[in-house]
């Protein structure tokens, strides 16, 4: 079953950097959330829409839920689409200090999230990892990610995605399978330079997924 985006709704995207269309100068600006409002708003003209983005950058699921409030519950969106779960995964390989943060810490800061959200229709992003060849620098002090780093990552990711496909059932939330359409795609480059930020590509897959939630 698809969301009908009624006129005058408050449309919403939260998550992390993949979220966020903030981006260095000389860096594409086509997130997903981006080209996923333009598109709807292209093809339905007569239904105006306010769109939402609260992104933020290298945010985990804690990050969100010190922010939650003041960024997401007190717009009162509509509809709201979260995608959050690679930083808490991968963070602590880039900055060694930060906590651990374990899949049932993740299942209860997520689930505290959306319980006040229950006359708010949800979609809930799988977060994703692109099984990429390439060595790449991460952080401020250009940690080196490449195979064994990633491995570890999938083997954190892979509990995490099951926790969202289980909150996905208990709210009633349309589950948008992202990390299932990336690893059915050849080429990952393509669609991923480092395994983590979708290039232009990536995010127009993204798009038309959350597209096909939506009507």
């Amino acid at each position: 079953m698809t969301i009908t985006l009624k006129a005058g709704s408050t449309v919403m995207f939260t998550g992390d950097s993949i979220t966020s269309f903030i981006r260095r100068p000389g860096e594409d600006r086509a997130s997903f959330p981006l080209q996923a409002a333009g598109r709807w708003c292209f093809d339905h003209p007569g239904r105006p829409i306010t769109w939402l983005n609260t992104g933020h950058p290298g945010d985990a699921v804690t990050d969100l839920e010190a922010r939650w409030q003041t960024d997401v519950l007190d717009a009162r969106p509509d509809v709201l689409t979260v995608l959050v779960g690679i930083n808490d995964v991968g963070r602590r390989t880039i900055v060694p200090e930060a906590p651990v943060i374990t899949t049932e810490e993740y299942a209860d800061t997520y689930d505290r999230l959306l319980k006040p959200l229950a006359d708010t229709r949800l979609i809930l992003v799988e977060p994703f990892l692109l099984h990429v060849s390439a060595v790449v620098e991460a952080g401020p002090h250009g940690v080196l990610i490449g195979d064994q780093e990633r491995e570890e990552w999938r083997a954190d990711l892979e509990t995490k995605i099951e926790v969202v496909h289980e909150l996905a059932a208990r709210y009633s939330a349309e589950l948008l399978d992202a990390d299932r359409i990336f690893t059915s795609l050849s080429e990952p480059e393509r669609w991923s330079e480092d395994g983590v930020h979708p290039t232009a590509a990536g995010h127009s897959v993204l798009a038309e997924a959350w597209l096909e939630l939506v009507d």
